[in-house]
């Protein structure tokens, strides 16, 4: 139901399976379920001792921790993604081709030339740009003028690079995406620039 994967020793996340800890607490709302996933995966995470809270932006930080967290979930999947030194961010989404009638919305142009029609390169292009989102953490982002997704070849697994360019903020990320059962995951592996 949880699984964790250790990325660096200050770098870390995991997922659980909301469908099977439905099954296991008796849950049927989905807020309830999607409330005791994040709590159930911190504590596997980060122990007891921190709740998580949201800015006024929305934001996810724990209370009593200086640890930067990002939370994303997609239909029986929650992610957490754990940083002791800067921020991240994470996404994961279930695959699906509805991403095809909607990539006009996310991608520049030269993106979408690079990603074409391929479902699960433009899953990668939005989950890594929702990934920039989380880590920049304020609402005025535009996910075709402000966040870009260097070009890459989709190989199911792998490296990608996204920048964050907004008025004075130009900030660099390597990303790590990869394919895990229906799903597309990417996190944030650290700023480069």
């Amino acid at each position: 139901m949880i699984q964790v994967f250790n990325i660096h020793p200050h770098l870390y996340y995991g997922t659980i399976n909301l469908e099977a800890l439905a099954r296991t607490q008796g849950l049927s709302a989905k807020r309830e379920i999607e409330c005791a996933g994040r709590d159930m995966l911190l504590r596997h995470l980060v122990g007891n001792e921190s709740t998580v809270r949201y800015d006024d932006k929305g934001k996810p930080y724990l209370n009593a921790s200086r640890l930067h967290i990002s939370i994303s979930h997609s239909h029986e999947k929650l992610a957490i993604i754990v940083n002791e030194q800067e921020p991240t961010g994470i996404d994961i989404e279930l695959i699906r081709d509805k991403v095809i009638r909607i990539r006009h919305k996310f991608l520049s142009p030269p993106e979408l030339e690079d990603a074409g029609m391929e479902v699960e390169k433009l899953l990668v292009y939005w989950s890594a740009k929702e990934t920039l989102y989380k880590i920049y953490g304020l609402k005025e982002v535009d996910f075709i003028a402000h966040l870009f997704i260097a070009p890459f070849s989709y190989t199911g697994k792998g490296f990608i690079y996204g920048t964050i360019k907004l008025g004075q903020t130009e900030k660099k990320f390597e990303l790590r995406y990869e394919k895990t059962e229906d799903y597309i995951l990417v996190i944030a592996i650290k700023q480069i620039a």
